[in-house]
């Protein structure tokens, strides 16, 4: 599930910035935390994904111009469906019945406002001083907390102030209880003194914010030097206010990290091994020819890489610190070629098994030398897969096609659109290169690569039993489905009840029974006279946050299993589902790249959601057809819609539609 951040007119960078920040500081182990445009929210079917949204703070007008009659309307009603919300500063005022701010004054904005969660007058400023655009009229506002609301937080908490208000008379509306008051005389006549208000909504809830509780000292660089002390007292008491903004996270309801420390984890060293003799001596040997490589640094357009071969103790580096550096993901990468064949050893990378892979590859492929996967790059902690190849194109110019990277956990995964995320252990994140040279098929094979992959992927979850020793089959019973182009989703396991059960319906009601776990994307370049494609793939393989994983879905399918007299399965492993992957992909692209994906399409076909599925594509000026999905094309993968009227037959882009199978709808995106 999501938690969105709108991030278009009226926000401020910084303030998205903070936003961001502090709630997947809090929220990242169980949520995905996007910012989103107000085209998103007014056209795009957000809110059955989406957990919690949040207006940050800016100015309140452009929002409403952004925003008022659909936009807005569309809030209210996932708010009271069950949705939550948080607005924070500029975002309480725009949230209130009715917003004052410097009334009198130069900067006076007044008038009602359309979504009135809090069903009164939101005025500031709190405290005089405030300037658009900077932290002179700022101040580190002290709040007298309610414990008996959130009884895990001190009586007192310092947060950022700058410009926010007061919700007048809350003390006389018995909907609405106050989270936190301002502790010092403010310069608004109100007793009350209402910094912090939560109030249900239907089903749902929303907090609204004078101050600003996501705010974090550690983000505030070269500021005004008046600014300074502020910035030293909210540094003094952060702990507090990072306890304080969690629970407020928890008061809506939401899943939140107990740990309030700013853990995102610093980036470790890659090792590069292969048990096939000599391959990774020629990558380290063609890089240091070909790349200007200076005391093992090379600078790349993304990163700066240390490269290092393990097996000469005279050309290794013996610090292996990672920088000191604020932003985890910066900093020189160690990379550490394995040329003497060594498999490094449970010590030196204690989460991911490297001999339990190579074995297994090696006894799926008979101890041939495959493409795929016969040489991997692995980190503990890397800042994204995908980043470190794609995003370096003169490195990535001399790594071998078929070279597999993984790792146990990304600070900075990637997704389509540009979302970014910390991807956490028990998710199975890879990518692969391809490496097609030019020729006049190769735009077909570039444009259903991702399908091959995806297909591979799906058909290696399912094929996992081949791989377990004595324990026959049975993995093909689990219920996961393709969604087209690539994504895989699987059975909730409270609606997995039979070993050959059906697709049938998406929904049951408002719920859906389908979550996704795993997705994809793909990128290419083209690097002298040949196309570079980096495919990104992602699975939950034991990580059961935010929705669920193959082993949670996996005890589902176990008691089912032993109710009928058969013996459980053994979980999924990620090295051991990793070598069955690349071997998989493997095996296919030796097809593909003679026939394309022509050949696969009946496998494809058997494995997705949309066999005869009626759909509603939506077009452009709000026009829309109920289609039936006939297949898609093999050349460019395109999905074939017939029009249930007049029989006209659609040809459909992943890249320019995407699919909402719970609604059957196929909507244009906006980019």
């Amino acid at each position: 599930m999501n938690v969105l951040v709108y991030s278009g007119p009226g926000t401020t960078t910084e303030s998205v910035k903070h936003c961001l920040d502090s709630l997947r500081l809090h929220l990242s182990k169980y949520y995905a935390v996007l910012p989103v445009s107000e085209t998103v929210l007014l056209t795009e079917p957000w809110m059955r994904k989406t957990s919690m949204l949040v207006i940050p703070g800016g100015a309140d007008l452009p929002y409403c111009q952004s925003l008022n009659g659909e936009g807005n309307r569309r809030i209210k009603k996932y708010v009271k469906d069950g949705g939550k919300f948080i607005g924070f500063c500029a975002g309480g005022y725009y949230a209130s019945e009715r917003c004052e701010f410097d009334l009198g004054g130069p900067l006076e904005v007044s008038g009602s406002r359309e979504l009135a969660f809090y069903p009164g007058t939101c005025r500031g400023c709190a405290f005089k001083g405030f300037k658009y655009e900077s932290h002179l009229g700022a101040r580190a506002s002290k709040l007298s907390v309610n414990t008996h609301a959130l009884p895990k937080t001190s009586e007192h908490v310092y947060t950022y102030y700058n410009g926010g208000g007061l919700f007048l008379d809350s003390s006389k509306l018995k909907d609405v209880e106050v989270l936190a008051r301002y502790a010092e005389k403010t310069d608004v006549d109100d007793q009350d003194g209402a910094a912090i208000i939560y109030r249900k909504i239907g089903k749902g809830a929303v907090i609204l914010t004078g101050p600003h509780p996501e705010f974090s000292p550690k983000l505030f660089k070269e500021v005004e030097k008046e600014f300074e002390p502020v910035v030293d007292k909210l540094r003094e008491h952060d702990r507090e206010r990072r306890v304080f903004t969690r629970e407020l996270l928890r008061k809506l309801g939401l899943r939140v990290s107990e740990d309030t420390e700013d853990t995102t984890p610093k980036v470790t060293p890659m090792y590069i091994a292969s048990p096939f003799s000599g391959k990774v001596s020629n990558i380290f040997m063609t890089l240091k020819k070909n790349l200007d490589v200076n005391n093992g640094l090379f600078n790349d357009d993304n990163d700066t890489f240390l490269f290092q071969d393990e097996s000469n103790p005279q050309n290794h580096t013996n610090d292996l610190q990672q920088d000191d550096e604020q932003d985890p993901t910066k900093g020189v990468k160690h990379v550490n070629f394995i040329t003497s064949g060594n498999i490094p050893t449970g010590k030196m990378t204690p989460y991911f098994n490297l001999q339990k892979y190579f074995d297994t590859l090696r006894k799926l492929s008979k101890d041939t030398v495959t493409d795929f996967g016969g040489i991997l790059g692995y980190s503990e902690v890397i800042t994204s897969t995908s980043t470190i190849l794609e995003k370096n194109p003169h490195w990535l110019k001399y790594l071998p096609h078929g070279f597999a990277l993984t790792a146990s956990t990304q600070i900075s995964g990637r997704g389509r659109g540009g979302n970014v995320w910390i991807n956490p252990r028990g998710v199975l994140a890879t990518s692969i290169l391809f490496k097609i040279p030019r020729s006049e098929s190769v735009s077909s094979s570039i444009v259903t690569l991702q399908y091959l992959c995806g297909l591979a992927l799906i058909e290696a979850i399912l094929g996992y039993g081949s791989l377990v020793s004595g324990e026959g089959v049975g993995y093909e019973d689990l219920p996961v489905r393709l969604k087209w182009p690539n994504d895989i989703f699987i059975l909730k396991p409270e609606y997995f009840s039979d070993l050959k059960q059906e697709v049938g319906s998406t929904v049951d009601g408002d719920d859906e029974k389908y979550v996704k776990v795993s997705g994809a994307l793909i990128n290419s370049q083209f690097i002298d006279g040949e196309f570079n494609l980096v495919w990104g793939g992602g699975v939950n393989v034991s990580n059961d946050a935010p929705t669920t994983s193959l082993n949670l879905v996996l005890q589902k399918l176990n008691d089912i299993r032993v109710s009928k007299g058969q013996s459980a399965l053994p979980p999924y492993e990620i090295e051991v589902l990793l070598a069955k992957l690349v071997f998989t992909i493997d095996q296919f692209y030796t097809v593909f790249k003679k026939s394309g994906l022509r050949p696969f399409l009946p496998l494809y076909y058997k494995r997705w959601f949309h066999s005869d599925q009626r759909v509603v594509v939506s077009g452009d000026h709000g026009q829309s057809r109920t289609c039936v999905i006939k297949g898609i094309t093999p050349e460019y993968g395109l999905l074939i819609a017939e029009d249930e009227k007049n029989h006209e037959v659609l040809h459909l882009q992943p890249d320019g539609n995407s699919f909402d199978i719970f609604k059957g709808l196929v909507y244009k995106k906006n980019t």
